[in-house]
């Protein structure tokens, strides 16, 4: 392995803004990005964030966050620009999924989703880009998911919300090309966080294992690699896509 191709993954210098830095897979993006390098803007409802921040190595900024708020968005890109005077990645990954029956769906659970989903990724990505243009470029990564791509019962909310942040991606990354900001999306199939675990327990993950030709979930840690390629400078051509990783759910 070359120390070239090893230096395009070192992000040290970088900072990266990660929404849901907390826990699941912003969790483990924000363990992969620290050990690169990164100092870390984690955005996350809990206030857990403030110790990850403080246990992390090297210096973090953590910001309790509710991302469906844009004033508090602002806020904290103000923050992050005061502490670190640039933002070079944002990864948006704070997701909430709210199932029910299409003909049972509330209409706040509706817009929480589509708040959370699709909202605040558009508005926090509307308020990093100057920064990074006035840099010379940077990168966004929004987390759809495989419902972005196929139809799952009771994910009528999700599924459009996902499938609408693979759409703006594809619209910013258009429009933002000539500013040296590549936009992509990743969109996973079930992953065993903590709270993948307890949702997809017991008979109905073991049926839906049967229908991914692996015959697994994904792990955080291998989410978090592929964000890593998407910020890193091997992947400078890469800009508008959706890379779904699901073990193959999809091309059935």
């Amino acid at each position: 392995m070359s120390s070239s191709f090893e230096r395009a993954f070192d992000l040290s210098g970088q900072v990266a803004l990660i929404t849901g830095g907390a826990s699941g897979i912003g969790l483990a993006v924000a363990e992969l990005f620290a050990d690169r390098g990164a100092r870390l803007v984690l955005l996350d409802l809990s206030e857990s964030v403030l110790a990850l921040a403080q246990q992390l190595p090297g210096q973090h900024l953590a910001v309790v966050c509710n991302v469906a708020d844009t004033t508090q968005l602002k806020s904290a890109v103000g923050r992050a620009l005061e502490r670190f005077a640039r933002i070079d990645i944002l990864v948006n990954n704070a997701g909430v999924g709210l199932l029910d029956r299409a003909d049972a769906v509330q209409e706040a659970d509706w817009d929480k989703t589509m708040a959370i989903n699709l909202k605040a990724p558009f508005f926090l990505a509307q308020a990093v880009a100057p920064v990074m243009a006035g840099q010379g470029g940077g990168r966004i990564v929004n987390l759809a998911s495989q419902a972005s791509v196929i139809a799952l019962e009771r994910h009528a909310a999700y599924c459009a919300s996902k499938a609408a942040l693979v759409s703006l991606t594809q619209v910013l990354a258009l429009e933002w090309a000539p500013l040296g900001i590549t936009v992509n999306a990743v969109s996973p199939t079930v992953v065993e966080t903590e709270l993948g675990k307890r949702a997809w327990a017991g008979e109905v993950g073991e049926a839906m294992k049967k229908k991914i030709p692996t015959g697994r979930f994904a792990q955080p840690a291998e989410i978090a690699a592929a964000i890593l390629y998407l910020v890193s400078g091997h992947a400078g051509m890469i800009t508008g896509e959706n890379l779904v990783i699901d073990g193959g759910y999809t091309i059935q």
